[in-house]
């Protein structure tokens, strides 16, 4: 329902509602007409849920709930850490009162500087914890990164309030790194199940907010499929997208219509480093794109910025056939005999390994290998 500043106090006045959510601008400027606010929403300063009992209005902000709940699904405690929050709006606050209630040691909220974030971070070496509540990073610049996080030795853990991609390059950062990183899609399943417990006045179950948080991931992440030519990423992928109703996208096809002409004739008419930065340029176009199955060209791990763009919003499976069952293809040149297979298979394979989240064997029949892909999705 969207209102004009002059329509608001008349709206919360005349009470016409059960129910309602708050988003911007209007979170700060709901306070004055409630009758109580909880004490996570006193904190931060912004009230996100209003309940109408009785004529009485009580105000919320979910988004405590939320982050909190976020924190414990990465298995993390603040106690003792020291948290450097990135940002100083609502989600800013948000982030300081819940890691006051989970008892930080220290607290260090940075607000926007002219100089970056990475200079005035340099000032905080002991950070254990990292908490952005920044857009940098978030679609459709989701090239950019908030800060440098090899300025902090002690680091233990990231979380990023950014949902879209699923993954910024900040929580790849950390997830290289071995740490602790997840972006907010947690945290807004969480708030949002909160707020319908408080709607309806009844008990949330902890499975009710994973069960709803695994279904809208599900539904956002890509399914990227990753292996050697003739490894039977297109034939599997198709299935999978049957399966899951997610669009299917094969890059190779993709850098055919964009160049206009077969695969070979790139290679042939203008070598392999103008083949991959055509694939290059396609992987990028899609990356962003969610609820798709990709295949990917046998090449494309080749280049850490495609695995890094995939990863933004997609699980990658390599799809591992055992050599002696790869085939050979003579208009292919990098697999135009049985040799050249083995070679390149002894080439990519620490590089299908290294870039995978999970690793999954071709079976006997392409229906058995996509349903054995669908058991080795990550939740």
């Amino acid at each position: 329902m969207e209102l004009t500043h002059a329509e608001l106090p008349i709206f919360l006045q005349k009470k016409d509602f059960h129910a309602i959510n708050v988003t911007i601008p209007y979170k700060q400027d709901v306070i004055p007409f409630l009758d109580q606010i909880d004490d996570s929403a006193k904190k931060i300063g912004a009230v996100n849920t209003i309940i109408n009992r009785d004529g009485k209005l009580y105000g919320y902000n979910t988004d405590f709930f939320g982050m909190r709940s976020q924190l414990a699904h990465m298995g993390v405690s603040l106690c003792g850490e020291n948290v450097l929050i990135l940002g100083a709006g609502g989600t800013a606050k948000t982030a300081h009162a819940v890691a006051e209630s989970l008892q930080a040691s220290g607290i260090v909220t940075l607000p926007r500087c002219p100089e970056g974030y990475n200079e005035a971070a340099k000032k905080h070496p002991d950070t254990t914890f990292i908490i952005n509540a920044t857009p940098v990073g978030m679609y459709p610049r989701c090239e950019d990164v908030p800060v440098n996080i090899s300025v902090f030795p002690h680091l233990k853990g990231i979380f990023d309030a950014i949902y879209n991609p699923l993954r910024s390059n900040l929580i790849l950062d950390g997830q290289a790194r071995g740490l602790p990183a997840e972006g907010g899609l947690y945290m807004l399943s969480a708030q949002a199940v909160f707020a319908s417990g408080l709607f309806r006045d009844v008990e949330i179950s902890q499975q009710t907010t994973d069960s709803a948080y695994e279904a809208v991931k599900r539904d956002k992440m890509n399914i990227i499929l990753v292996g050697m030519p003739s490894a039977g990423k297109s034939t599997v992928g198709k299935i999978l997208s049957e399966m899951t109703g997610k669009k299917f996208v094969d890059t190779d096809d993709l850098i055919v219509r964009e160049a206009g002409m077969s695969i070979p004739e790139i290679f042939s008419t203008q070598g392999e480093g103008a083949f991959r930065d055509i694939e290059s340029h396609v992987i990028a176009s899609i990356s962003d794109q969610s609820g798709l199955v990709i295949a990917t060209g046998g090449g494309a791990i080749l280049r850490a910025e495609n695995v890094r763009r995939l990863k933004r919003n997609g699980v990658l499976v390599f799809l591992d056939r055992a050599p002696d069952e790869l085939i050979s293809t003579a208009d292919r040149p990098l697999s135009k005999d049985k040799d050249a297979v083995m070679q390149l298979y002894k080439d990519r394979y620490p590089l299908y390994q290294a870039s995978a989240d999970v690793r999954v064997e071709s079976l006997d029949t392409p229906e058995k290998t996509a349903n054995s892909v669908l058991r080795s999705l990550p939740v």
